[in-house]
């Protein structure tokens, strides 16, 4: 659903898990620009269109391959009502980068490549955000919307990668808004694999489904849809007034991110099993903080105070930067941001 009529928000956010690609040598960059331009047409773009999208991945591709040494970018697909738009996530750890802003001009190529540089990226994306630092690496975010898509990346969201070895995640997240109020989910299905991915998949449509509600509600439509499955952990965060509502249920990680970091309660359980009554906690949020939902994919030894300015980024770039520097390898992991009035850039 998006906005009716009436102006009442009522949008509902689905991510693809999307492809991650490993850019690691240089015949990488014509793997994954040939996928961009793919997925491009997939969703209808034209043509042109879909080479103007290769041409600003390869220029990422290559700027990750040349001047970081390596790297990975997502390909994935937002759809939010009948709307889609293709995002792409660029990461990686290299030596970063002290004025973004100077790589951003057109015509500053990466390096002799055919097209004329990063400067493609504000001239060709339809919105784009970016995090580097000295010796930190960079992140940079794109999206390509289809004609009405949505175009922005101030919405809640997150980035999900399969454990190695694994074709799907059973991590997921949703995002879904209610007369302007966003809600946030994260669920990390038990195990691995397809029947770990089946019940997160479960809890993402109940989530969505789900009449408007506090996350306690919210949790409990998920709770009875996933009783058929393995089962997962699951936790709601809920952005209104200048309060946060949170329901967990299992092992899902939450922080509030501002003038100083505060843990979200998360209960013992499993969203499928029946044990305790469901319970909900709120706290005081103020405008600018930042709230991070997390799977036990990540470690918890982080704090958005190590990374200057990453605090007031888009969500997409945040995610990507705690993911790229916090997951591990042999679990599932997701990360999801949630901010208090961020607006987009």
């Amino acid at each position: 659903m998006t906005p009716t009529s009436s102006g009442v928000d009522e949008r509902r956010s689905l991510v693809e898990e999307g492809d991650w690609y490993a850019v690691d040598h240089p015949s990488a960059v014509g793997r994954v620009r040939r996928a961009a331009s793919t997925s491009a047409r997939q969703l209808g773009l034209s043509e042109d269109r879909a080479a103007e999208i290769g041409l600003v991945v390869s220029e990422l591709a290559t700027n990750q391959e040349r001047h970081a040494g390596s790297g990975a970018i997502l390909v994935r697909v937002r759809r939010t009502g009948d709307h889609a738009t293709l995002e792409v996530l660029a990461v990686d750890s290299g030596p970063g980068m002290r004025d973004i802003s100077a790589a951003m001009r057109d015509g500053v190529s990466t390096g002799g490549t055919l097209g004329i540089g990063l400067g493609t990226l504000p001239r060709l994306a339809t919105s784009w955000d970016a995090w580097t630092a000295p010796g930190q690496g960079t992140v940079i975010a794109a999206t390509f919307a289809a004609p009405g898509g949505a175009n922005g990346l101030a919405q809640a969201t997150g980035v999900v990668r399969a454990m190695t070895g694994q074709d799907v995640s059973g991590d997921a997240f949703a995002v879904r808004h209610d007369d302007g109020v966003p809600s946030l989910m994260v669920a990390d299905g038990l195990g691995h694999g397809p029947l770990a991915a089946a019940a997160s998949g479960a809890a993402v449509r109940a989530f969505l489904d789900a009449p408007a509600g506090t996350p306690v509600a919210l949790l409990q439509r998920v709770h009875g849809a996933l009783s058929g499955t393995r089962g997962a952990a699951v936790a709601i965060s809920q952005v209104s007034g200048g309060v946060l509502r949170h329901a967990g249920l299992g092992n899902i990680s939450g922080t509030i991110h501002g003038d100083r970091q505060r843990g979200l309660v998360s209960h013992p359980g499993i969203a499928g099993v029946p044990g305790r009554p469901l319970r909900e906690t709120t706290y005081p949020v103020d405008r600018g903080d930042v709230v991070v939902l997390h799977s036990d994919g990540l470690t918890n030894r982080w704090s958005l105070g190590d990374y200057p300015g990453l605090a007031t980024r888009s969500p997409l770039v945040v995610s990507g930067v705690l993911l790229r520097d916090n997951a591990v390898r042999r679990d599932d992991s997701s990360v999801a941001v949630l901010p208090v009035a961020w607006s987009d850039r």
